[in-house]
């Protein structure tokens, strides 16, 4: 396509004469008479053929140019604008035939070159299309740039009956310990513990006032499956590093999301300080905020004194006594351990973690005898403050569901972290896929002795699938979990109405002791079946759940992670099934895949099975009816 037009110069006596014409009648009546003497010319040319003085290949792109189906133009779209500029073109184009007309007399060397013009330039192969490539095609996905530390973690492995780590094989956990250890029938570590115990162990080996060499420890992500030993990982360097402790101070605390964890990680650290001279005390509002107090602190004449050294907390009630407690002090705080991290992390609207933080930093006031040590609030880098020796407050995160997000992992505020993990996939700027496992190249890793199943079924039949997958595998425990309060409490008393099992609920329509209390019976094997929201999804550890039915599909893949974590934990096995409707299959199944979760075999339950309960669970519906409606009258009243 040319991007401009050349004419040739006409000579002097043309310009004189167009001068002339344009003086005497003006440029339209030039124009007209241009045009009518382009249209005789043209009927000549029809009446005498032009010869023929192009070569085969040229005679041959003409023709494949004639041939050509001529697109078709949209008269539609075309403006006023452009029909006028294509008005003057064609103009243009006659006055300068009828120019050449006018001298192909004189030159018809130029006559021949300009007719060969045309012809030559059908000849040309035409240049490629400027634009293109509209097919649709498979957009590649975007790789995550992440930190160094998060790119290639410190690999566990995740088999804990195969790859179990002798206790003699790690000498630096002290032999008071160690004896513990084995009077509660404890051989061998797990991989999880047996990786993370050293690593805590090296930063306090000269001693927890100051860390190794002066300079601060790293902090510690560990991201293992549900039911690989997290916590011993945890309490027993904790409990070793301050067992030789003279001044009773808070040196560690453990926050945790429920109060029902908090407590089975309270009753772990009373176990391992028995023998010692450490004091625990748990603070998650079942108690009243006095009796916590007592536990915290207690006055004397010249002051308070502390009388816990490791406090296990909810992050609301941490609060209430940092802003409500006086005495209660965290300025001498070595460990803070965040147990459930993912959770905690997503709870950082109550902004527990800034206050603690706060907290743990010496603030301005009268010398203290022991300031030497103190932390304080850092300020601009120098050689100064760099050689002041203090006490280091290092951070753990447990998890079995760990973001890889840095952005919501660097609201913790890490120092150099250091992440442990089981066999994730994570890729780096260097490597696009880096796997440390084998056989796990999921977002999340799962128990291994656990099997996963679903179960398709209509909104009318679940209820009677629960009841027939407890019934038929005649487990001793079976756990079941529902997204809302009401589903649980509906599901219980048509579960109650119907007979033949031992159930119970577990939600918060009960009190911290009736949930407790709940939670005992069901480990001693007196309730068979504990209906349940996701209160009891979160590291709470119940001996001997053989079975675990997600009533109601879990929406997110954490979820399910913590759901299924209930069974199969220790080298245990364990099943679970998930009961979805037609509308919920695609989307779990798609959501499980893609995150790299184990496949789930689907399990069909014959209407020839169900059929023989139908009687009993009609009636048990009608009784359920009647429950609801006495339940809302006593509301009403």
């Amino acid at each position: 396509m040319a991007l401009f037009h050349v004419a040739r110069y006409p000579g002097p006596g043309a310009a004189e004469a167009w001068a002339a014409e344009v003086g005497a009648g003006g440029r339209a009546r030039v124009l007209l008479e241009r045009l009518q003497c382009r249209a005789r010319e043209r009927q000549q040319q029809q009446r005498e053929p032009a010869p023929v003085q192009a070569d085969a290949r040229c005679a041959e792109a003409a023709g494949r140019r004639r041939r050509r189906r001529p697109r078709r133009r949209r008269r539609a779209s075309r403006s006023p604008d452009a029909r006028l500029t294509k008005r003057r073109r064609e103009l243009g184009e006659g006055a300068d035939e009828s120019e050449d007309a006018g001298t192909s007399e004189a030159a018809p060397e130029q006559r021949s070159a300009h007719a060969e013009s045309p012809q030559q330039e059908a000849g040309c192969p035409s240049p490629g299309p400027v634009l293109g490539g509209f097919a649709r095609r498979k957009t590649p996905k975007v790789q995550p740039f992440l930190p160094a530390w998060l790119a290639k973690p410190s690999f566990v492995r995740k088999n804990v009956i195969e790859d179990l780590v002798p206790i003699e094989n790690i000498p630096e956990v002290h032999p008071d310990l160690q004896k513990q250890l084995r009077a509660h029938g404890i051989s061998a570590y797990f991989p999880v513990q047996a990786a993370v115990i050293p690593a805590l162990l090296e930063s306090v080996a000269s001693g927890f006032l100051v860390s190794r060499g002066g300079y601060q420890p790293s902090d510690l992500c560990v991201s293992a499956p549900t039911g690989s030993g997290k916590t011993l990982a945890f309490v027993i360097p904790v409990v070793q590093a301050l067992m030789h402790r003279v001044v009773c101070q808070v040196r560690a605390l453990v926050v945790l999301p429920t109060k029902e964890l908090a407590q089975q990680v309270s009753k772990v650290f009373n176990v391992y300080t028995d023998a010692t001279p450490l004091r625990v005390a748990l603070v998650t509002g079942q108690k009243s905020l006095a009796k916590e107090q007592e536990s915290l602190v207690q006055k004397t004449t010249d002051g308070y004194r502390c009388l816990a050294d490791i406090v296990v907390a909810t992050p609301g009630r941490l609060v209430d006594h940092i802003d409500q407690t006086p005495g209660f002090n965290l300025q001498q705080l070595r460990f803070l351990v965040v147990d459930e991290a993912d959770r905690m992390i997503d709870s950082m609207h109550q902004s527990w973690l800034p206050r603690v933080v706060a907290a743990a930093f010496h603030s301005e006031g009268p010398a203290d005898p022991c300031a030497l040590l103190q932390r304080r609030q850092p300020q601009a880098v120098t050689a100064a403050s760099t050689c002041r020796p203090q006490m280091p407050l290092q951070k753990l995160l447990f998890s079995a569901t760990l973001t890889q997000n840095p952005e919501k992992l660097q609201r913790l505020g890490l120092y150099q972290p250091r992440l442990f993990s089981t066999g994730l996939t994570h890729r780096g700027p260097q490597d696009r896929d880096v796997e440390t496992d084998g056989d796990s190249g999921g977002k999340y890793t799962f128990p291994m002795g656990l099997t996963h199943h679903y179960v398709p079924c209509s909104l009318s039949s679940k209820p009677l699938a629960v009841l027939h997958l407890v019934l038929r595998t005649s487990v001793s425990r079976a756990l079941c979990f529902t997204n809302s309060r009401e589903h649980s409490h509906r599901l219980f008393l048509l579960a109650q109405a119907f007979g033949g099992v031992n159930v119970a609920e577990f939600s918060s329509r009960y009190g911290p002791g009736q949930r407790r209390k709940i939670l005992k019976h069901f480990e001693q094997g007196k309730i068979q079946l504990l209906i349940s929201t996701d209160a009891t999804a979160r590291g709470i550890d119940v001996q001997g759940v053989e079975l675990v039915i997600n009533y109601d599909a879990p929406q997110y893949l954490r979820t399910y992670v913590h759901r299924v974590g209930r069974t199969a934990r220790a080298g245990r096995t364990g099943q679970a099934f998930t009961l979805l409707l037609k509308v919920q299959e695609r989307r779990f199944l798609r959501m499980l895949a893609e995150a790299g979760a184990p496949e789930l075999s689907r399990h069909e339950i014959p209407s020839e099975l169900l059929q023989p309960m139908v009687p009993q669970y009609e009636e048990a519906l009608s009784q359920l009816e009647k429950t609801i409606k006495e339940e809302q009258k006593q509301k009403v009243a």
